[in-house]
């Protein structure tokens, strides 16, 4: 599936969809925690951001055009070739390795942006993984985690709808038992001296095929992390 990274309307079609949502929200809550201005074409010009499980590169090319110095990480090789590739095609100055979040903990690196987007379901020990999310993040950094609340909802949405009735994703791509309520976000997040100064819900529009933010947490959500 990694060539199909960059096909607005291929596998990836729904985080194409998202794209405009999460990297506005980042810009805005980045450009408030540090003081810049949200209108400027780089708002994010002098600050180093990790996005962590970064697949095609689909959101760390756009941090960097907003310009911060980016590196993204994943733990697949082709997605990392995908996203290198697709950079040098494009003229985008980014870091592309494939790693893990804790072997960049293990070299000692720490980033003022660190964003863990829609990967956090996916990862074996969450705990182990929220504890390195916060030891890359340098004091007075600020962190993004977005992904999805393990409802009745989220099944029914995101599982049934997503994966078997509009096949906007293969089959098994999502566990359900792996979804992560916002309260064991927090609790997990307190336990390595972080705290979610931020929740939004992230809803679908299915008649005008757009995502925008709301209230609603039961399905997709986005955290804003800071150090406690």
């Amino acid at each position: 599936m990694a060539e199909a990274w960059w096909d607005p309307i291929g596998k990836f079609r729904p985080l194409h969809r998202l794209n405009p949502v999460r990297i506005n929200f980042i810009r805005d809550r980045v450009s408030a925690h540090f003081g810049r201005d949200a209108a400027d074409p780089s708002p994010l010009t002098g600050l180093t951001l990790i996005d962590i499980g970064c697949g095609g590169g689909l959101l760390t090319e756009p941090m960097a055009r907003l310009g911060a110095q980016v590196t993204g990480v994943d733990a697949t090789p082709r997605n990392v070739e995908v996203a290198r590739l697709h950079a040098e095609q494009g003229g985008v100055k980014a870091v592309y390795l494939n790693c893990a979040a804790e072997d960049l903990v293990a070299q000692g690196q720490r980033f003022d942006i660190v964003l863990a987007m829609e990967i956090i379901e996916h990862v074996a020990d969450v705990d182990a993984f929220l504890e390195a999310c916060g030891r890359l993040l340098k004091p007075g950094g600020i962190m993004f985690i977005a992904t999805m609340s393990r409802t009745i909802k989220s099944y029914a949405m995101a599982i049934i709808g997503a994966e078997y009735v509009m096949r906007w994703l293969p089959k098994g791509t999502h566990e359900w038992n792996r979804f992560i309520r916002p309260s064991e976000m927090a609790r997990g997040l307190r336990h390595h001296g972080l705290a979610i100064a931020e929740l939004t819900g992230v809803s679908y529009n299915p008649f005008k095929d757009t995502f925008h933010l709301s209230r609603d947490l039961d399905v997709n959500y986005m955290a804003v992390v800071k150090p406690q």
